[in-house]
């Protein structure tokens, strides 16, 4: 139940433009029972328990809002439904939503079955004006029951509670599209949070100071427990809306959009509305001068709510072989706009039997009993007394309401993530349901079912290939399962069906890469860039394989777009060890690229950066490029204290596959620069002594080095031998001047 903002004898409308209350019960049936549910009063115990169960019992509470939607939502739409279309006069009243909006939805449903792109508009829509949805309602019974209470806001009082009821609103809005969306069928408008933030911090006073005002003004006129109503539904809306953005602004909670719109939020609101609507059919009942039959009003809801929602994905994925969970999504979003509009159409306060029947509490005149809808004999017979009628009747519910159990026992065998033998219950109680055979697939997967697990992933891709979401998950397992050449095949099905996914354009050209075509991958990144320019990974793919084929100058650009993205990116850095890394391959390509400064340079900070992050190993490997750049610029003396640095790092963690390859590269170092044979033999003797244990090719490479030196120091190779201790201690301490030295 909806209630607009400008209204002419009716909400907002002047104090004396509609009947005043009369002395009867201000209350619509109790005071407990209209402040408990119609003013939702039971949303603090209920949200309380909801947010711990809801986190630890994921599960079970969506079952059990899924088991309550059969109860209270179906029905509370079908209230709208059995309200429009029951009489001939309700429906053409009403026909521009009755039958011209009926007719666009049902169009739209069609297109949207065809391409799936409709799908995430049509969801946001709906998840997105739920809660406007919501706050049009507790704004209307607010206003009812003000007037009731013969409180009759001026404008000014009015306005400000609708300002007031709007701004509470906009913080929930802001919430939904701040940042982008983790839902696939949800779109957020992607508000930054340094705009979005301080307006809903201006919205909650907003609703404070604005809604407090009038409300304070109206306790002045007719006392605070005439207003006990307003004053609940307005706490209400407090806990619906402000005081998730509150807990968001203080605590980083964000609200999910489809949970919130249509979990508990949902429920709260279908009771609400189904207490009002009762109430309404009894009072129309009543002026009509017929007899209102609770028990067959709410089976009338319950079965025609079930026929809203369930049916359709039913038959359109076991005739057509269509996706059941994008089927139902359709239906659950277009349903919900049609209600919003017809809703906002039928509920008026400014019409002058709802005012009757909601605000002037005395009986009105009987009415004329409406005429029956278009094919009145046949409707006057199926609303008879007959047997026949009174069986088909009867049937239709009993059918309806097994259906909505059959598919509530679907929806819970198919949410048991570990629970094989219910997942392929589910799946064959509805084998064209996507989300479910994902479900399956996870789950076989995990007992090492990879065949089983690829089945039922294809069958979630037949069910709806316009879906991303099961064809990257193929994608995955298959490269997680090491079929390398599968995957690559799937991904390149993927990015041709869809195009602009970047995600699937990096894998692509990782096993590219792989499989040995580094011009599809290098096409594949570079295209990724493109279209999603905040990737960073996808500069060292290219950076790495540019490097490979010996193009060195693009590799270096893409090695230092790398680092910049990185840099920019502080919460989404990768380790330092692998900046490292980078830093380092960098130097190498600048240094063969004929940059050698910039080598240097390179590697310094990469010295410098493993230092500060205690990386120890890649410190040392750091030093030894370093020094080799060093040595090749002929900074003989800042090479070997590099080494040297390296070296005492290596006893320091006591390495001693490092330790072995820098003492080599050492001697080999002070080889090529014409130190004595005797300070050169020392360094692989210590690298001997590390390697003597592990044999192959290093420990080989070693001993060759080691024979032609030996020759060069004939009789002095004894003496090193035997104390290699004192000329190694000379080889460290060698200054610039030795260096500079030749033999």
């Amino acid at each position: 139940m909806t209630a607009k903002h400008r209204q002419r004898g009716g909400v907002g409308g002047d104090p004396g433009s509609a009947p005043a209350a009369s002395t009867a019960s201000a209350w619509i049936y109790r005071p407990w029972l209209d402040l408990l549910v119609g003013c939702s009063a039971w949303s603090a115990p209920l949200l309380l328990l909801a947010y711990p169960l809801g986190q630890s019992h994921q599960q079970t509470w969506a079952v059990a809002f899924y088991g309550m939607a059969l109860v209270f939502n179906y029905p509370h739409f079908m209230a709208t439904i059995y309200r429009a279309y029951r009489t001939r006069e309700e429906f053409s009243r009403y026909r521009l939503f009755t039958l011209h909006l009926t007719l666009l939805l049902l169009l739209t449903a069609l297109l949207s079955h065809f391409s799936f792109r409709l799908v995430p508009w049509l969801f946001t829509v709906y998840v997105t004006w739920s809660p406007w949805h919501y706050t049009g309602q507790n704004y209307g019974l607010l206003m009812m029951f003000a007037r009731r209470n013969a409180a009759q806001p001026s404008p000014s009082e009015r306005h400000a509670l609708y300002l007031s009821f709007l701004a509470s609103y906009v913080m929930l809005f802001l919430t939904f599209h701040t940042g982008a969306s983790d839902d696939p069928v949800v779109i957020s408008l992607g508000l930054p949070a340094a705009v979005s933030r301080p307006a809903e911090l201006v919205c909650g006073a907003a609703f404070v100071l604005l809604g407090g005002w009038a409300l304070w003004r109206l306790a002045r006129r007719v006392g605070l427990r005439a207003l006990a109503a307003p004053l609940t539904l307005f706490a209400s809306q407090f806990l619906w809306f402000v005081l998730p953005a509150l807990l968001g602004l203080a605590y980083g909670l964000q609200v999910p959009q489809t949970r919130y719109s249509s979990g508990i939020l949902a429920v709260l609101h279908s009771t609400q509305y189904l207490w009002i609507t009762s109430y309404y059919a009894r009072r129309e009942a009543q002026a009509q001068g017929r007899r209102w039959r609770p028990v067959a009003y709410f089976a009338v809801l319950i079965a025609g709510g079930i026929a809203l929602f369930i049916p359709g994905p039913w038959l359109v994925s076991s005739l057509f072989h269509y996706d059941f969970t994008v089927s139902f999504l359709i239906f659950t979003a277009l349903v919900n706009i049609h209600h919003f509009l017809l809703d906002g159409a039928i509920w008026k306060l400014r019409d002058r039997r709802i005012t009757a029947f909601l605000i002037d509490q005395r009986a009105p005149a009987a009415e004329r009993a409406p005429s029956a809808g278009t094919g009145r004999n046949l409707t006057r017979w199926l609303t008879g007394v007959s047997a026949g009628a009174r069986a088909l009747r009867v049937g239709l519910a009993v059918a309806l309401v097994a259906w909505g159990g059959l598919d509530l026992a679907h929806f819970y065998l198919g949410t048991r993530q570990d629970d094989l033998p219910a997942l392929q219950a589910a799946v064959t109680l509805a084998p064209y349901d996507s989300g479910a055979q994902m479900r399956l697939a996870r789950a076989v997967a995990e007992q090492g079912d990879v065949d089983r697990a690829v089945a039922a992933l294809q069958r979630a891709i037949a069910a709806n290939p316009g879906e991303p979401g099961p064809q990257n998950a193929l994608a995955r397992l298959l490269l997680e399962s090491g079929r390398y050449a599968g995957a690559y095949a799937q991904y390149q099905r993927i990015v041709q069906r869809f195009p602009k996914d970047a995600d699937a354009l990096v894998n692509l050209g990782i096993l590219a890469r792989q499989l040995g075509h580094p011009e599809e991958a290098v096409a594949a990144w570079q295209k990724a860039l493109i279209l999603d320019p905040q990737q960073v990974n996808p500069h060292l793919y290219l950076a790495e394989s540019l490097d490979e084929a010996g193009r060195l100058e693009p590799a270096v650009g893409q090695y230092q777009a790398y680092l910049q993205a990185v840099a920019a990116h502080p919460a989404t850095r990768p380790p330092p060890g692998q900046v490292i890394s980078v830093l380092l391959k960098l130097a190498e390509a600048q240094e063969r690229g004929g940059q050698p400064t910039q080598a240097l340079k390179t590697c310094s900070f990469a010295v410098g950066l493993a230092e500060q992050t205690h990386e120890t190993k890649l410190e040392g490997l750091a030093l030894v490029t370093q020094a080799e750049l060093q040595a090749s610029q002929n900074q003989l003396g800042n090479a070997a204290r590099s080494y040297q640095a390296a070296l005492a790092l290596d006893a320091r963690i006591n390495d001693p596959s490092n330790a072995a390859v820098d003492w080599f590269n050492y001697g080999q170092f002070l080889r090529r620069h014409g130190q004595p044979d005797t300070l050169v033999y020392a360094c692989f003797l210590k690298a001997q002594e590390f390697l003597q244990d592990r044999p192959g090719a290093q420990l080989d490479t070693l001993h060759q080095a080691m024979r032609e030196v030996e020759a060069a120091l004939g009789p002095r190779l004894a003496a090193v031998r035997r104390q290699p201790g004192p000329f190694l201690q000379q080889a460290l301490a060698l200054s610039d001047q030795d260096l500079a030295k030749q033999r």
